[in-house]
């Protein structure tokens, strides 16, 4: 049974640092949205004569977003289809949301929900503080919109609740506002593959 893993939260909270570290130690397939529309991304938004370097705001999200998710899911989905697990970054605000939405991506592939081992990793920041802080020090382009909207992006911060129909030992929240990414990482790992160990 393949693990489909989705490491979820917030500009700033740490998701992709401590998903890279489990997807390094497992050597599981990594997909990261952003990482997966850049290229269509930077395309669209400059055919429309907007910032290509936009991730956040009304404009994007209209040309973007579903487009972001429906790659990502597709690739992850492929994956999983073929007995391999999969790990997926990305908000995933709106998707969380809907109790069905799980169900209907797993539908779509062809996949029985029952042969496939979903687990969620919410990581968050209980220092709300801090998400400006560490998204101001990477540095990116791509967070430039993030930073000069802040009021209003911050808004889409904090704890990600999970309404999809899963186990309740089937979701992790991880605080990530004190911990080494060294023991986080150790936490998701545990919590996705318990003792098993490499062969």
């Amino acid at each position: 049974m393949a693990n489909l893993v989705f490491v979820v939260g917030g500009a700033g909270a740490g998701k992709t640092t401590l998903a890279k570290r489990v997807a390094v130690r497992r050597h599981v397939p990594f997909f990261d949205m952003d990482t997966m529309l850049r290229p269509a991304a930077e395309a669209l938004m400059t055919q429309a004569g907007l910032d290509p370097t936009d991730r956040d705001s009304e404009a994007y999200k209209s040309l973007c977003r579903d487009l972001g998710y429906r790659i990502t899911m597709d690739a992850a989905l492929e994956n999983v289809a073929l007995g391999t697990d999969a790990i997926v970054i990305g908000p995933f605000s709106r998707e969380l949301n809907d109790p069905d939405w799980l169900r209907c991506e797993l539908g779509r592939a062809g996949l029985n929900p029952d042969a496939v081992q979903v687990k969620v990793v919410s990581v968050f920041l209980s220092d709300e503080s801090r998400y400006k802080e560490r998204i101001a020090g990477r540095g990116g382009m791509l967070d430039r919109w993030k930073l000069e909207h802040w009021e209003r992006f911050s808004l889409s911060l904090g704890r990600k609740t999970v309404a999809w129909r899963l186990p309740s030992n089937a979701v992790l929240y991880v605080d990530n506002s004190t911990a080494s990414p060294d023991r986080a990482a150790d936490e998701i790992e545990r919590f996705i593959y318990g003792n098993e160990t490499l062969d």
